[in-house]
């Protein structure tokens, strides 16, 4: 695989990483609305993952990662609507999909 790409999904990993590590093993939905800078960083690291997955999907269209779309206009949505951010859908992607790209991930980089 591309150097590039590894560099990228060792990027999201990471990302991923600090995610669950600032939300800790216990997530309640109504501390993280209340933590200012758990928040930011959350939506930070999620600017992350969508620029690494849409810097790898332009060098390998091929490679499949679920949901791209939508993770790149997350990222997008982060970046250009800051301002109309929902804690409540941020959580559900945090809940919901994080874990899937969390193993998709992993699994490119256990085949490298």
């Amino acid at each position: 695989m591309n150097e590039l790409i590894l560099k990228y999904l060792e990027d999201i990993k990471n990302a991923i990483k600090n995610i669950e590590e600032d939300l800790g093993e216990k997530r309640f939905f109504e501390e993280y609305t209340k933590k200012r800078t758990i928040k930011q960083a959350t939506e930070r690291n999620f600017e992350i993952i969508g620029e690494a997955v849409n810097k790898i999907i332009k060098i390998n269209p091929d490679i499949k990662i679920s949901s791209t779309k939508r993770i790149i206009g997350l990222r997008n949505r982060l970046i250009h609507a800051y301002d109309a951010i929902d804690d409540a859908n941020i959580w559900a992607i945090i809940i919901n999909h994080l874990p899937t790209l969390k193993s998709e991930i992993l699994d490119f980089l256990k085949e490298e």
